[in-house]
């Protein structure tokens, strides 16, 4: 288990990064037929993404949305996502032809949303947390001198804050 890190802390990453949100909207909640193979699909996604060392995925967080589960991925590259989302020989390709087979039985009984980002510049701070979200899925340093402020953090990093040395 991680520990707290004491201070001000910000992330690390020197190359691509793409941010993708993916998650699903549970319309009917007495339709567990339609909706509990989507949330049992994610994990096992998860796990395979996670072992797999050249697989891109550089961290992910699972969270509770309004409407219903949600993960956010760290990517180290948008070509590296789209091949796993793609790949037939993977878990995705499986459980999205099961989904659309599904959906056709019970329209709107369950939805599934995903959102891309390639992502320029980004700016952190984690003040007194364990390593989480970006910090978690790059890596985790202490904020320093010039990069005391938000904006400094920003104008520094292509796409990433990147603390003097």
């Amino acid at each position: 288990m991680s520990k707290i890190a004491v201070g001000r802390m910000t992330h690390r990453h020197e190359g691509e990064l793409v941010v993708f949100h993916i998650g699903m909207q549970i319309n009917r909640w007495w339709r567990f037929d339609q909706w509990l193979p989507v949330f049992t699909a994610m994990p096992r996604m998860l796990r395979e993404q996670m072992t797999d060392t050249d697989s891109g995925l550089l961290g992910a967080q699972l969270l509770l949305g309004a409407g219903g589960p949600y993960v956010v991925q760290y990517w180290s590259s948008i070509e590296k996502l789209y091949a796993y989302a793609s790949s037939m020989d993977l878990q995705h390709r499986p459980a999205w032809t099961a989904f659309n087979q599904r959906a056709r039985k019970a329209p709107g009984a369950v939805g599934i949303w995903h959102e891309t980002f390639l992502v320029e510049r980004a700016e952190s701070m984690y003040v007194s947390t364990k390593p989480m979200g970006l910090a978690a899925a790059t890596e985790h340093v202490p904020v320093t001198g010039r990069h005391d402020g938000a904006r400094a953090r920003f104008a520094d990093g292509r796409t990433s804050s990147t603390p003097a040395r």
